[in-house]
């Protein structure tokens, strides 16, 4: 019998703002308004003018979303 590796392990990688907008289908402006209501993971600090979010957050922020219809 395999044992499975559950769900909950997910890869953690930066994605870049690019990707998160791809991901969501928001723009910049709507994601930056959502983190300041406290309704969206909030970036990380990659440099002076970089940031990014973790994948799994936003990948979890995405099943919530998903389940609240449910």
């Amino acid at each position: 019998m395999l044992n499975k590796t559950p769900v909950t392990d997910q890869e953690h990688r930066i994605l870049r703002r690019a990707e998160v907008e791809a991901k969501t289908g928001f723009k910049r402006a709507h994601i930056y308004n959502m983190m300041k209501e406290g309704k969206f993971p909030k970036a990380l600090r990659l440099g002076i003018r970089a940031v990014g979010w973790d994948s799994a957050e936003i990948d979890q922020w995405i099943m919530d979303r998903l389940n609240e219809r449910i």
